[in-house]
């Protein structure tokens, strides 16, 4: 008899709702007749299963199903064909096996294992892997030997059902978070833990996709479904580390898209709808690759943070707090936290008891403004948070960038689960980040060594901030101390429109603004700022219309100073005074200074402005009296000063 699916020495089998095994067994067989099967419990793994038929041999194939096993073991099974008169005609045993749960293990490198083996954690014999040359063994790392493995696709091995030895050859790397997890989930069920290892450092999701499942062993997700059906298919759930690979300007975007669908492939190929999955979501970076940017980065990231509220029975688990051994690579110690987090949250999806709440998530960003300092305070609060929010030093990780990647974000206290952020002012920000860049500083985490994750950009919404600062903000007068404004923060902004093709020469004064549809925008930069949400859309080229009002209490003589980085018009009270069809970077202080005789009242500043194919940002507006005398400007009490409104 030779077994080719279902059972294996040291092997462990899936235990069922039952907390017993039911696993079908298929090989080959010289006679035919009736398969028997006697199961031995080793010494303190409790009764063994007397003798009894679990299938049939016919034409040299055999098939069985072996069902009842507790959980627990190890366990010695005899399996016999049986003649018509009940004589054994062959004999097989396959030894030290155990019932529990089984993992598949996939991803890239980090999921592969590279920390150092000096930190690696302690085997224990009721963990154990399914090596990639498809023996079963107690599990140490690395689990992923993958110079050693049967499936072309990982070593270039042509033949799969042809054995290869392991040459436990001693490394200073391999290891992964796969061990821990193994021996963490041990200790929250009680039950022996077996791991599948199929992962395969610098891999892209392309290369997983679930239709190269048709070339089997010469595919990453043919392999991988190749050894699920080995080992009897069925395991109790997934836990992946991948995305670095993914990271670029081609692929981050259909991150989600891909993703979405290989856990639906695997789903569906595993037959089980429910199939809990656990993710990593991206550790930090050094020296990446010249082709990433931070925002795919991001992405990535961000993608991974949101993925369990788009699809169920899925969690992630952030990483962005743990040590590094190499430029991209968890470390040793780092995998063994890590292991330990994918465990708990793996426990949460199975409502395993005493599991705990699931990984840290973003609840709610509120802004406000401190009076007595001047200034704006940012809090951010999370949900399912363990005692609560602490941090080794002083608490790092949070960002409010405007464009230029300027961080304005300069206090960061944690009061249970919220961290409260200061900020200057509210002309610099622009979004909100925890675990901005490739390789930021992060080391907020909670009572259970669980990191806050990696999420942003969150605009400060101009919904929210809008409401909260309303009755400072509706008509606030718009000067400083030498008579000179600061920029304008507020317009209204119509939507987009195609750009003509004669830029902005001809454009007449829009007379039915209705159609423009305008809506009224607090801005929280220097700028009129539009290049994260409307002209960001290159190729294509977009007109958009400004408008605000400047009210002058007497008459005065008025000097508006205008920045912008695109083609550009301006209308004063329907009147053009500004035309720049060629404007461009940079959009500096004073590139244009309109000068007027303001008489008292209110008075309309319209603008038009096109994208640029995607390099204008928008407009910066300030405004200064130019009638006044040293003299005067000395005594503000002495003069009146206009007021911007939208």
């Amino acid at each position: 008899m030779h077994i080719t699916s279902g059972l294996f020495d040291h092997m462990v089998l899936q235990r069922t709702s039952r907390n017993i095994c039911d696993v079908t067994i298929t090989g080959t067989a010289a006679a035919d007749g009736l398969v028997t099967s006697r199961i031995t419990a080793r010494a303190g793994a409790g009764k063994g299963l007397a003798s009894r038929v679990i299938g049939r041999a016919r034409r040299g194939q055999f098939s069985a199903r072996l069902r009842g096993l507790p959980s627990g073991g190890p366990y010695d099974v005899e399996l016999s064909v049986r003649s018509v008169n009940g004589t054994a005609a062959e004999t097989l045993s396959i030894r030290d096996i155990l019932v529990g749960d089984v993992w598949l293990l996939g991803g890239q490198s980090n999921m592969q294992g590279y920390g150092r083996r000096n930190k690696a954690i302690k085997a224990h014999a009721m963990v154990r892997a399914f090596y990639m040359n498809d023996e079963w063994d107690v599990a140490r790392d690395p689990i992923h030997n993958i110079n050693e493995a049967v499936d072309q696709v990982h070593s270039g091995w042509l033949d799969p059902d042809k054995p290869r030895a392991r040459s436990r050859l001693p490394s200073p790397r391999g290891v992964g978070p796969g061990v821990t997890f193994g021996l963490s989930m041990r200790q929250k069920t009680g039950v022996p833990q077996g791991l599948i290892a199929c992962a395969h450092g610098g891999t892209s999701m392309t290369q997983w996709y679930p239709d190269l499942k048709k070339h089997g062993s010469k595919s990453l997700y043919g392999a991988m479904c190749r050894r699920f059906h080995k080992n009897g298919s069925r395991v109790a759930g997934v836990i992946w580390y991948q995305g670095e690979s993914d990271a670029n300007a081609k692929d981050a975007a259909l991150f989600e898209k891909r993703m979405r669908r290989l856990i639906g492939a695997m789903r569906r190929d595993f037959h089980d709808a429910a199939l809990p999955f656990v993710m990593v979501q991206l550790a930090r970076v050094f020296g990446h690759a010249p082709t990433q940017s931070p925002a795919e980065w991001n992405l990535i990231q961000d993608i991974q943070r949101l993925l369990p509220g788009r699809v169920k029975h899925c969690a992630t688990v952030p990483a962005i707090d743990l040590p590094l051994d190499d430029a991209i690579h968890v470390s040793g110690e780092g995998m063994q936290r890590l292991g330990r987090r994918l465990a708990q949250a793996m426990a949460v999806l199975r409502g395993e008891q005493d599991a705990g709440k699931p990984p840290i998530a973003l609840k709610t960003i509120r802004f406000s403004k401190d009076q007595a300092l001047g200034q704006y305070v940012v809090r951010v609060q999370f949900d399912h948070v363990v005692g609560r929010l602490a941090a080794h030093g002083e608490p790092a990780g949070f960002a409010l960038n405007n464009p230029s990647g300027a961080n304005f974000a300069f206090r960061v206290d944690l009061d249970k689960n919220t961290a409260v952020i200061r900020i200057p002012t509210l002309g610099v920000a622009a979004g909100l980040y925890y675990g901005y860049g490739f390789a930021p500083v992060c080391n907020i985490t909670d009572a259970a060594d669980r990191s806050l994750p990696v999420f942003g950009p969150q605009p400060i919404s101009l919904k929210f901030a809008s409401r909260q600062l309303a009755q400072d903000l509706r008509a606030h007068p718009v000067f400083d101390f030498m008579g000179v404004t600061p920029f304008a923060d507020r317009a209204m902004v119509s939507r987009p429109f195609p750009a003509p093709r004669d830029c902005l020469d001809r454009l007449p004064y829009p007379v039915n603004q209705r159609a423009l549809k305008f809506k009224s925008r607090l801005f929280f930069n220097t700028m009129w700022d539009l290049h994260q949400d409307i002209f960001k859309c290159a190729p294509e080229n977009l007109l958009v219309y400004f408008k605000c009002a400047l009210v002058c209490p007497q008459a005065m003589q008025i000097g508006l100073g205008i920045g912008y980085d695109g083609p550009v018009k301006m209308w004063i009270n329907r009147r053009e005074v500004l035309c720049d069809p060629k404007g461009t970077n940079p959009a500096t202080n004073e590139k244009a200074v309109v000068k007027f005789n303001a008489p008292c009242g209110r008075h309309e500043l319209m603008f038009a402005m096109t994208s640029n194919f995607g390099k204008a940002w928008g407009i910066k507006l300030r405004c200064s009296r130019q009638d006044l005398t040293v003299k005067q400007l000395a005594r503000p009490k002495s003069y009146c000063m206009p007021t911007l409104t939208a």
